[in-house]
């Protein structure tokens, strides 16, 4: 099993807490795009990366003095978004680090795929952005298949808990024997399943902590995930989809 979830914006730099395991396999990748950004004028970064005038300032600096290789933080403590606050990393007792580090691969715009103690620093990329590299339209075709290949190599069955704008840089490309199971949380509202962006990222975190504490290998057992008050619909659900939604909610 490999477990998939999507980076975070907001990164840290944390060389101290965590030994990196080493650097990414996609690294030369990696390194192209560098130089591709940092051919860029702070004005045209500002319109890829779609942010304010202090987020632009702070990673224009970040991208001028970028080491990909030294004073590395471990991907999965660098990230700081709410999805990595309720996995909790940093307090993970080392079996269950163990579990992640065997488990759990980070899709990334900048680096790929990322194994969870890889060494990484902090940049701006996000998946959807607009950028052509080597005559590549965007960052979907500039990975094309390497990702999906590399999952493939490792594993039958993948487990998706990140967002489309990420997993969709996977899934088209995985063979057929390779199963790809995504979960959905929500609530029951309107004759239909809805999920808010927040309520999702808190599960999907809790989810990767929960798997870690239970050692969690059969795709089967995660039917029976129920914390945050999600519960397993499987009427709702289908072989490449699981549905947990919050309770007392049900259809009607």
């Amino acid at each position: 099993m490999r477990i998939i979830i999507a980076p975070a914006k907001k990164m840290i730099v944390d060389a101290d807490s965590f030994a990196v395991d080493g650097l990414p396999r996609f690294l030369e990748q990696t390194e192209r795009l560098n130089a591709v950004l940092q051919g860029m004028s702070p004005q045209e970064l500002q319109s890829l990366w779609r942010c304010s005038d202090a987020i632009a300032k702070l990673n224009v600096e970040r991208l001028e003095q970028i080491d990909l290789r030294r004073n590395l933080t471990p991907a999965i403590i660098a990230y700081e978004g709410i999805q990595y606050r309720y996995m909790a990393p940093g307090v993970m007792e080392t079996a269950h680090l163990d579990y992640l580090r065997e488990h759990l691969r980070i899709l990334s715009g900048f680096y790929g795929l990322l194994r969870p103690f890889d060494g990484v620093t902090p940049y701006r990329l996000e998946m959807q952005a607009g950028l052509s590299v080597d005559g590549c339209r965007d960052l979907y075709q500039f990975w094309g298949d390497r990702l999906a290949r590399q999952l493939a190599s490792e594993t039958d069955f993948v487990l998706n808990l990140a967002s489309k704008e990420y997993s969709r840089v996977v899934e088209p490309h995985l063979p057929e024997r390779v199963r790809f199971v995504t979960c959905t949380f929500g609530a029951w509202k309107g004759g239909k399943v809805i999920e808010k962006g927040t309520q999702c990222k808190m599960a999907r975190g809790q989810m990767v902590r929960w798997m870690a504490e239970r050692k969690i290998k059969d795709p089967e057992d995660l039917r029976s995930f129920d914390q945050l008050g999600y519960c397993f619909r499987e009427e709702l659900s289908s072989e490449n989809r699981y549905v947990f939604l919050k309770q007392p909610e049900r259809p009607i």
